[in-house]
């Protein structure tokens, strides 16, 4: 019999650092939870149960990314998770928007089930089959879906490896998928919706899977810094390289919708539920630039000259096509849409800083983006006519007096969007803009001017609905606006001051950004 010292090991157990991970435990052991409230909690008990069981988790992970976070520099599981400085402060971003979105998420108007989702997708509309589930309150599925989605988010950012990432990816998209079907109205609209983006999401997954089978092929391994340290010496195999990155880049630019990979995002914003629709577009946003920063810092930028040129002309298109399209929307969520896709160029134009300075300039714009998305989204759910959502933007005429409040709140927000001083919109623009002229060269110069004048485009779409707001009258007497709940009018009214606050004080955050931007090789 052989000893078993003599026996080589074949498998060496990574080393496991829990107290760097444990922010992503948390969420995920929250939505386990809510996963088995919705088995063996009576009905009755499972909306509140859950709300608080998602609630407690995002906060305890906030509360560890705050306190411990700045403390953290590791690697662990082997590499595959990588908990450092842009990761820790994505990952709060992304805990943080989350958390207010789903507050939204659960708004009910004084009804029995969360307002803006259906409570039984697979019966028709108007059928016994869903009234009974409505007396029923079946929509509390959307914890679990959320915090699985949120969960993958934090993952993305903080992924050492190409097939952890591609893991996370698919761990934050499923969820969305679901959520972007079962919205309450226009239902049809919402599942073809949930089709489009599986089906695209689907492709942008496979493209980014060959993406890293290619540059495993490449370098001998799907760890990034390994391909980092093999771009310089690996000869023979470039072949490999060039169309590894590229297809990577798919996988990450469909998620940011950026041009040409952006047709899913207008019909996807259009037909999920108002509050996922906010969901998506801050927190899958603040994942993917997340990712792709880890990408192109960490893993790629021995090869930039090979690759960035494709990319600059990608973030042009994208703040051309985003901005001039948004000119012809006449729906409030395509608007804002093709605004999001705008918002994808701008932020792509610090990417391509390739500097800490582009890091912590992306990192602020994320944040900043997500506030002020998930609020005017919230306010698009309060204005209705006729029990349905009123996004048509003729209804929102006459809105400066029929509700201050809301209407304020929006004409706020649309000037963050726009890049107009003393919000936080400028702020963000000015931090990318500069990033690109002072370590993008040329190129970056002209993205900046591109950016600029896009932003002349978009100031007149937006500036065009504060208009119609406050000095226009009202030809539609159903529109009405419903009175939130205080949760949801806390967090709309948190999304709002922070876009002034980061306008008017943007340093804190900025210098918080600036000491997180040094990636962990």
């Amino acid at each position: 019999m052989i000893p078993a010292a003599a026996v080589p090991a074949l498998y060496t157990p990574p080393q496991i650092d829990y107290l760097a991970i444990s922010p992503m435990l948390l969420v995920f052991a929250g939505a386990l939870l809510c996963v088995l409230v919705e088995t063996f909690v009576v009905r009755r008990l499972r909306h509140t149960t859950e709300l608080i069981i998602s609630l407690v988790s995002l906060v305890a992970a906030l509360a560890v990314l705050l306190v411990k976070g700045p403390s953290i520099r590791t690697m662990t599981l082997g590499g595959a998770v990588v908990m450092d400085g842009p990761a820790v402060l994505m990952q709060a971003i992304i805990v943080l928007l989350g958390g207010i979105s789903l507050v939204i998420m659960v708004e009910r108007f004084n009804g029995r089930v969360a307002d803006a989702f259906t409570p039984s997708g697979a019966s028709i509309p108007g059928s016994s089959d869903e009234a009974i589930a409505e007396r029923l309150g079946t929509t509390t599925e959307i914890f679990p879906l959320a915090l699985f989605a949120i969960g993958g988010m934090m993952i993305f950012p903080a992924s050492g490896d190409l097939l952890t990432m591609f893991v996370a990816l698919e761990i934050l998209s499923m969820p969305l998928y679901v959520l972007t079907a079962i919205a309450r109205r226009r239902r049809l609209l919402s599942q073809e919706a949930s089709l489009k983006y599986f089906l695209l999401g689907s492709f942008s997954s496979a493209f980014f899977l060959f993406g890293a089978a290619l540059l495993y092929g490449y370098a001998g391994s799907v760890n990034l810094s390994t391909i980092a340290a093999a771009l310089p010496v690996v000869s023979g195999r470039e072949g490999l390289l060039i169309p590894g990155i590229f297809m990577l880049f798919v996988g990450l630019l469909f998620k940011v919708g950026a041009v040409p990979f952006h047709s899913w995002t207008p019909d996807v914003y259009q037909g999920a539920p108002t509050p996922v629709t906010g969901f998506m577009a801050a927190c899958t946003k603040a994942a993917a630039f997340g990712a792709m920063l880890r990408l192109v810092y960490v893993g790629v930028a021995g090869a930039r000259w090979d690759w960035q040129a494709a990319i600059w002309v990608i973030a042009a298109l994208t703040m051309i096509v985003g901005s001039v399209l948004s000119v012809t929307q006449t729906d409030m969520k395509r608007l804002l849409a093709y605004s999001s896709i705008a918002h994808a160029g701008f932020i792509l134009v610090g990417v391509m800083a390739l500097d800490q300075t582009g890091v912590s300039s992306v990192t602020f714009y994320v944040a900043a983006y997500g506030f002020a998305t998930i609020a005017a989204f919230g306010l698009i759910m309060l204005v209705r006519s006729g029990g349905s959502e009123a996004t048509h933007i003729g209804q929102w005429a006459g809105l400066g007096k029929q509700s201050p409040l809301v209407a304020g709140g929006m004409a706020i927000l649309l000037m963050a969007f726009a890049g107009i001083p003393l919000t936080s919109g400028f702020t963000a623009k000015f931090a990318v803009f500069t990033a690109a002229i002072g370590h993008a060269g040329t190129p970056g110069v002209v993205l900046v001017v591109i950016g600029v004048l896009c932003s002349a485009i978009t100031a007149f779409v937006y500036f065009r609905i504060v208009v119609l707001m406050f000095f226009s009258e009202s030809d539609d007497d159903s529109v009405a606006v419903l009175n939130p709940s205080v949760g949801t009018s806390a967090a709309i009214a948190l999304g709002v001051l922070v876009t002034v606050l980061l306008g008017v004080i943007p340093a804190p955050l900025l210098a918080m950004a600036a000491d997180s931007a040094q990636f962990l090789r």
